[in-house]
């Protein structure tokens, strides 16, 4: 599966701050979302691109192990045609053989399957470039999947309230043509003669015995006589699934929500990782919140204000609740709405609304006369 460059994708700096690279990938997200762009295969394809972007450089350990990747390739390894390769999109694979010869591999080929998604960066370059002479002990069993990172955009009232959303996750599943098994239906599967099926040979190393990964499974510990032709002996395949997600009431900006099983497939039989969800909430018009409060401003004209009134204020369940203005009432006063805010499992917020007075800006020459009145007997400076 060949891989682009995500910064160019995203269209930042490779030192971008995550800001900017947050800010670039919501652009691009809203920008060329399939619900914003139906039947669209370009749209659909940017937007696959998008998430994968920015899944690896929003994750600082995954950016990290991707630009240690980049710099390897700029470094020369591999030549001039590997630098082109990064500049115009690399198939991974095709990076890892390059390093298994120039490490000495005598014929050793590595693939995406052995990084274990960017995890396993740090154990496969060790033993690309120590020349055979150590490994780490390990099995090459059944892995968990990774994580899948994405974030989605909730109106503020289903946050408040409560309700559900659909988010659309592109992500790897097992290939349909081969059942995940990574051979061409049809073809032979068997156990590893050379490793008995672990993966792991020992091998003779002056006085001492060591471990290391099977050179004729490479660690996997069967052998496929023919690769799959819709994944390539991967086992999976790239795909886009809409997702229905339950947005729980009173929910706050920037909190997660983990869905179980629905990240990356695991490998050799391993569990799947979990999708787990950034929340977003959109701006209200009316309403602004903290915390579990609810704030609003009204406006009452000056006459309400000095005298005193009853004004109706719209509410988070869309009915109306009455709030007294007492004569004399200052602008900025804040008047509570007991219970009437977000409610949540431990309390229910309040909503807190602010009064500004309106003060006319023109007058008639009888009304001002009327007014300077006033003033003169309430004795005030004008």
């Amino acid at each position: 599966m060949a891989q682009k460059d995500y910064y160019k994708i995203l269209g930042v700096d490779e030192k971008a701050s995550p800001d900017e690279i947050k800010k670039a990938y919501r652009r691009l997200a809203k920008k060329y979302h399939p619900d914003a762009n139906p039947d669209n295969a370009q749209a659909a394809e940017r937007f696959k691109e998008a998430n994968e972007a920015h899944e690896v450089l929003s994750d600082p350990k995954k950016r990290k192990q991707y630009d240690d990747l980049r710099h390897f390739a700029h470094a020369g390894y591999g030549g001039a045609g590997f630098q082109q390769g990064f500049q115009q999109g690399f198939d991974i694979n095709d990076i890892l053989n390059q390093f298994g010869r120039k490490g000495g591999g005598r014929g050793r080929t590595y693939t995406r399957e052995d990084l274990g998604g960017f995890g396993g960066l740090g154990d496969i370059f060790s033993n690309i470039f120590d020349r055979g002479e150590r490994f780490r002990q390990q099995r090459y069993g059944p892995r968990g999947g990774q994580d899948l990172h994405a974030e989605v955009e909730v109106p503020f009232d289903v946050a408040a309230k409560g309700g559900s959303t659909v988010i659309t996750v592109s992500k790897e599943e097992a290939c349909d043509r081969c059942g995940g098994s990574g051979a061409e239906p049809g073809s032979k599967v068997e156990k590893c003669p050379q490793c008995g099926g672990s993966g792991m040979v020992s091998v003779s190393q002056g006085a001492f015995a060591v471990s290391r990964p099977c050179p004729r499974c490479y660690g996997r510990g069967e052998i496929v006589s023919q690769p799959c032709t819709k994944c390539g002996g991967t086992g999976q395949v790239a795909a886009q699934r809409r997702l229905s997600v339950k947005i729980p009431a009173g929910i706050a900006d920037g909190q997660n929500i983990r869905l179980r099983g629905q990240g990356q497939p695991g490998s050799s039989g391993g569990p799947p990782g979990d999708l787990i969800i950034r929340v977003r909430i959109m701006p209200h018009r009316f309403f602004k919140r903290k915390g579990a409060n609810i704030h609003c401003d009204i406006d009452i004209n000056l006459a309400q204000a000095v005298l005193g009134s009853k004004v109706k204020v719209r509410t988070l369940n869309n009915k109306h609740a009455v709030v007294k203005i007492p004569p004399g009432t200052q602008p900025g006063t804040v008047f509570r709405l007991k219970g009437l805010g977000v409610k949540t499992d431990s309390k229910a917020g309040d909503q807190l609304v602010t009064v500004n007075v309106e003060i006319p800006s023109k007058l008639g020459e009888d009304d001002k006369k009327l007014f300077e009145q006033l003033a003169d007997s309430l004795k005030l400076k004008h």
